[in-house]
Formats: C-alpha cells, sequence, structure tokens
C-alpha cells in the first residue's frame, strides 16, 4: 500500500474539494468508510470521523480537506515532473490533500483509529472550530505541516481585526491640487505568519508613505488579497500640490489630466494610522527560535462612503495576544475608525510530552536531523488542544513549497519518507 499514496492522492484530487465545497468528498468518504468497515460520522460543519463500530483507537489522525483555489470550482491539473508533483496554472492541493491520503491508506489497511477530516480550514479554521464530532483517542498526529524534519508543538493564536472610517467630505479645490493615481505590483507577497519576519515589503505602507511624504488628499484605495497574506497589489487616486514620488521600484505614479472644482476626500487620519502603524515582528521568542507577536495590515478597500481596513494579529501567548489587539483597537479609535474584530484562535502552547518525545524518538530512525519546532502561523491543533485539553498533539507532514499559489509543489519522495514514520507510529502506538 505504502507505494499508492500518490494513487490516492491522484483520485481525490479529482472530486472537487474548494474551500466551502463538500458534498462530493462526503460521499466518497461514506462509500469508502462502508467499503471498508468503518463508521462514518458528518457533522452539521461538513466534518468527517471515520472509526471502527467498536473502536479501541489510541490514535486520532487529523487532516481538513478543504483546498485553496485560486478560480471558483477549481480541480487541479496534476503534472509530474521528475520528483515533484505540480498542477497546471492552480494551486496543487497537496495541503492538506497529502495528509488526507495518508489517512485513507491507513483506512485500507484496516488501522484502528480516528481518522477526523475537517471542512474549510483554509477560509477560517471553520470546521475545527465548530467540531462536534466526538474523539476518544488520548493521542493526536496532524497531517498539515510542511516540512519534512520537523515535529511542530505548538503555534501562534491569531485574531483579524477590522477598522470602518466613515468621514468623508466635498471641499473646495481652492489650492488647484492636482490628481495622481499611485499602484504598486509585482511584490514579493507571502504568509503573514511565517513569512512576517523575512522582511517583505507591504504594499499599503508603501503607498501611504509617498502619499504623507507629499501632502496628498486621500481620494480613493484599494489593496491587499487575503487576510492571511501579505499585500502585492494597491492602487489609490489623491490630490497633491507636491508631485509623488515613489517610495518603491515597482510603485507607478500618472498624474491624471483632469482639473476639478471640489475634491470628494477621505480623512487624513487613515493615512496618518497606515504610516504610523507598527506594522510587522514586534517581538521576538528566543526560545523558540521563532516570532512571539507580529501584526500585518492586509487589505484596504474604498466603500460607497467609507474605507475599511483588515489587519491580521499573531502571538505565541494568548495574554500577549490579547495585549496585541486590545493595542491595535485603541490606536484605531484615536485614528477616527470603528472596531470589530473575528476568526479569532487560541495559541496552542508548546508543549513535549511522551507523545512528541516519541514521535520524535521514531522520526529520528529515519531522519536523525528531525526536530521539535513552533510555527508562528494558525494550525487547527490549537483548537483541539482547546477543545479536548487531555489529547495530546504532534503535527507532521512532507515538504510542500509554494502552498495557496501556482508554484505549490510537493516532493514525491518526501510524501513516501514521512508516510514511512506515520506507519511506524502507528506501530508503536497499538
Amino acid at each position: 500500500m505504502d507505494n499508492n499514496i500518490i494513487d490516492i492522492f491522484k483520485e481525490i484530487t479529482a472530486i472537487p474539494r474548494c474551500s466551502g465545497t463538500h458534498e462530493a468528498f462526503i460521499n466518497y468518504m461514506k462509500n469508502l468508510s462502508k467499503e471498508l468497515g468503518y463508521l462514518c460520522l458528518v457533522d452539521e460543519y461538513n466534518n468527517i470521523l471515520c472509526k471502527k463500530e467498536n473502536s479501541n483507537a489510541k490514535l486520532a489522525f487529523q487532516s481538513h480537506y478543504d483546498i485553496v483555489c485560486l478560480s471558483d470550482n477549481c480541480v487541479p491539473n496534476i503534472v509530474q515532473d521528475g520528483d515533484l508533483l505540480k498542477a497546471t496554472d492552480s494551486t496543487l492541493g497537496s495541503d492538506n490533500g497529502i495528509g488526507c491520503s495518508y489517512m485513507i491508506a491507513l483506512m485500507c489497511e484496516k488501522y484502528d483509529g480516528e481518522f477526523l477530516f475537517t471542512s474549510d480550514e483554509e477560509i477560517g479554521l471553520i470546521g475545527a472550530n465548530n467540531l462536534s464530532l466526538p474523539l476518544n483517542a488520548s493521542y493526536m498526529l496532524n497531517l498539515d505541516s510542511e516540512e519534512e524534519g520537523e515535529i511542530c508543538i505548538g503555534c501562534a493564536g491569531g485574531v483579524d481585526i477590522f477598522g470602518t472610517n466613515s468621514n468623508k467630505k466635498i471641499i473646495p479645490n481652492t489650492d488647484n491640487l492636482d490628481l495622481y493615481e499611485i499602484t504598486i505590483s509585482k511584490l514579493q507577497g507571502g504568509h503573514s505568519g511565517v513569512d512576517i519576519d523575512k522582511n517583505i515589503p507591504n504594499g499599503i505602507k508603501l503607498i501611504a508613505k509617498t502619499i504623507k511624504e507629499c501632502n496628498g488628499k486621500l481620494l480613493d484605495i484599494n489593496g491587499g488579497e487575503r487576510i492571511n497574506s501579505i499585500p502585492v497589489n494597491v492602487k489609490a487616486i489623491i490630490a497633491s500640490k507636491l508631485t509623488p514620488i515613489a517610495s518603491h521600484e515597482f510603485m507607478k505614479i500618472e498624474k491624471i489630466d483632469t482639473k476639478t472644482e471640489h475634491l470628494n476626500v477621505y480623512d487624513d487620519k487613515i493615512i496618518d494610522f497606515i504610516y504610523d502603524f507598527q506594522n510587522g515582528v514586534r517581538a521576538m521568542n528566543d526560545e523558540l527560535k521563532v516570532v512571539q507577536n507580529s501584526i500585518n495590515l492586509a487589505i484596504i478597500k474604498t466603500g460607497i462612503n467609507e474605507i475599511k481596513i483588515e489587519l491580521s494579529a499573531r502571538s505565541m501567548d494568548n495574554t500577549e495576544l490579547k495585549n496585541l489587539k486590545d493595542e491595535t483597537i485603541k490606536m484605531l479609535e484615536d485614528y477616527n475608525f470603528i472596531v470589530e474584530t473575528n476568526g479569532k484562535y487560541p495559541a496552542w502552547k508548546p508543549d513535549i510530552n511522551e507523545f512528541t518525545s516519541k514521535v520524535l524518538e521514531i522520526y529520528k530512525e529515519v531522519n536523525p536531523k528531525a526536530s521539535l519546532e513552533a510555527i508562528h502561523a494558525g494550525l487547527e491543533c490549537a483548537i483541539f488542544k482547546d477543545k479536548y485539553p487531555h489529547i495530546k498533539v504532534a503535527s507532521i507532514g512532507p515538504t510542500i513549497n509554494f502552498p495557496h499559489s501556482k508554484k505549490e509543489q510537493v516532493s514525491i519522495k518526501s510524501v513516501e519518507n514521512v508516510y514511512k514514520i506515520v506507519k511506524k507510529i502507528t506501530q508503536e502506538m497499538k
């Protein structure tokens, strides 16, 4: 069966699994469970739990079954390039299709485990947050890590913060200000958790710097792609006496050849906030060699009469996360924003225990360089630790490069190496 992981992955990749799409995969798992002699339980949030009728499982396995799709209803077309699997002009869905494939392979071997497939992880950990299925195992192996050799035993908690500023007014253009369109694109971008310490430029911060330095008045601004990524594309229209100066080589500034007697401008405090805001890493954790606290200004958009901004705060510690959230809310309110928060998930405090030690010991038999790590991003593990305090959790997975992008790729060798480790763990935990 070991060699069939890739075949299983190809089979389930043909099933539509974009976030928000559930029915086809649920039906697939129901049919497979029936064929293999497992119960298949589904809750109202489309989470799936497969287990034997009189299970004595000590070990639960967990993966999310949804994938990031960059276009609606996308079904990836897998292409093999030597040792690498890629997809034609789309994400590959190896995050977390490979984890699901490991679990299906173990079910095919009739292993007595609890197999939990969660829904809609990629759009806010929705399935995990609303799980109402009975997990009885003492240990959980999450299969959503993306670096072979790393055993994840802790992750950051997060909260999304939304600010709205509706202060807009029409003023006479008595100073005869000129109009300019400022755009920035082609920036590197990246994940606002694991990439936040890589000095990747933030397009929204760069545009605010240019506007502030020419004392521009804001007429329109839109930018950023997702709440959990560093913004790449931003466009603004401003009025200014001074010619704006580009703050980055990828910034374009074009004068708009229109004269206007009146200007419909937004509150100057919007640009002041962005300019003054300390974006990025706020503190490091020297012990774990990981970012401790960070915040990313991810999205800005103009509505009919308001401007909205979206920020994503993260911390390895729940108290520090609350402090960062409260401090950001206070600052936004001081700059005339109305604030709300959403999408909160807890930090998973690193915990070395008999299970994580056993996983490390087994891993080192295959890869002597294996290590215990914590990551500055949200994992479903944090929610399971919160829901089931007794459960001991570790997270592993093969090397997946450029997840969530058209460049996503996974190494077949790495997939096979990690499955050997998964198999050894199942044998040891019987």
